[in-house]
């Protein structure tokens, strides 16, 4: 009878070394999940924008980035629009880049908002939400903070008034 059970024995031991060895393996190197966390580099991505330019995070080296996913139907994005602009026009001469990155409107919808808003820094389309995808948003707004190397130095999920934006900056572009 003991004879019979080993080959169930063997098989069930194999079973939890190989998933012993996934769970610590996964704990170790991360879940591969893809969503970018501080330290990382941000995800590349290749968006169309409002100024009828082709964007990527390259066109940003080494200047420090503010990347802000939101949405013309989301309250929250709409009540922080008017600290992004104005944190944009206090920090752009010093090698910041605000980047909004809206997330899947049509074109005359965001161009309406934009200047309604009077937002001029660049903005740019994430029709299909593959960025949202890469960047595992989700509540809007999220903005990515990246320093001056291209480095994710922080996450803000929600929105961020004026005062908080600035704090944020203030740390890119003085670490």
């Amino acid at each position: 009878m003991g004879k019979a059970r080993r080959p169930i024995q063997v098989v069930i031991l194999l079973l939890i070394i190989i998933l012993g060895g996934y769970a610590i393996s996964t704990a170790v190197i991360g879940g591969g999940d893809g969503k970018p966390v501080i330290g990382d580099k941000p995800p590349a991505i290749k968006l169309l924008g409002l100024d009828g330019e082709v964007h990527t995070l390259n066109d940003y080296k080494g200047q420090a980035i503010v990347i802000n996913f939101w949405a013309t139907w989301c309250t929250y994005c709409v009540k922080e629009m008017p600290a992004l602009q104005a944190q944009w026009e206090k920090w752009r001469d010093q090698g910041v880049v605000i980047l909004g990155i809206n997330t899947g409107e049509d074109e005359m919808t965001v161009r309406n908002f934009t200047e309604q808003m009077g937002v001029d820094f660049p903005v740019v389309f994430d029709s299909d939400n593959e960025a949202v995808r890469k960047y595992g948003v989700v509540p809007m707004p999220t903005t990515f903070f990246v320093d001056k190397n291209g480095k994710i130095s922080s996450i803000h999920q929600g929105e961020l008034n004026l005062e908080s934006l600035n704090d944020q900056i203030r740390q890119l572009v003085n670490p």
